[in-house]
């Protein structure tokens, strides 16, 4: 199954404000019950773990309203880690449900910008990481992305995306009806069309600054990468 770029609605603004929204919502359904926030779990403790740190910084790109950072950070509360969570997207109106958690904290901070040219100084956070994002770009751009992710942070930028597989795909088109907006019936298929393999990932991220990498399957066709930096 090769790659094969399809734009995705949603990144191309072509819905109205509901439809953005409702897609949105289909992203949060399926982080929660198909692999997102398990995975960025997985690898925040696995930075944990080899840091030994008791509290890390995360900036998160792409972040839309940022519940998968959010879910994990109540997550990582159970094993005594504070995760102080930092939200970027390139659309306001994507970070416009980035609303206080359910344990009263406050909305993480929600900046727009450029994945590609990050707003922030050398160092800035621990952590850059990215959920459902990898995928919308091509290697170049996968390339500057990580390296400059590299950049800001100071310990690795962390990678949670599909992978593309055609069983994956069949499993897509058979949750089509449960989708709520039209823009995920499209953007869903598109997505795992144009994803990587983790044959692919990895030969990518061996390409940046990175010092190690590690690449990992998770639950339901999913990877998670850790570029240390």
């Amino acid at each position: 199954m090769n790659r094969t770029v399809i734009p995705e609605l949603l990144d191309s603004d072509a819905g109205s404000a509901d439809e953005v929204q409702g897609s949105l919502a289909d992203l949060r359904f399926f982080n929660r019950w198909f692999g997102g926030v398990a995975t960025t779990s997985a690898l925040l403790k696995l930075v944990a773990e080899r840091t030994r740190a008791a509290r890390l910084s995360l900036l998160e790109v792409a972040a839309g309203s940022g519940d998968v950072p959010k879910a994990a950070r109540e997550d990582l509360k159970t094993r005594r880690l504070d995760l102080d969570v930092t939200l970027l997207d390139r659309s306001r109106a994507h970070l416009n449900g980035a609303a206080a958690d359910n344990a009263g904290r406050s909305a993480p901070a929600a900046i727009v910008g450029d994945a590609l040219s990050l707003p922030f100084g050398d160092g800035t956070f621990d952590l850059v990481g990215c959920g459902l994002f990898a995928h919308h770009l091509d290697p170049d751009q996968l390339l500057k992305f990580v390296d400059e992710g590299l950049r800001v942070c100071r310990v690795a930028v962390l990678i949670n995306d599909l992978i593309r597989h055609p069983l994956h795909l069949a499993l897509v088109y058979a949750g089509l009806p449960l989708y709520r907006s039209r823009l995920t019936r499209h953007d869903a298929p598109a997505s795992v069309r144009c994803s990587y393999t983790t044959t692919e990932m990895l030969g990518l991220l061996e390409r940046t600054r990175a010092t190690r990498i590690e690449l990992h399957r998770h639950y339901l066709f999913r990877m998670g990468a850790i570029a240390w930096k």
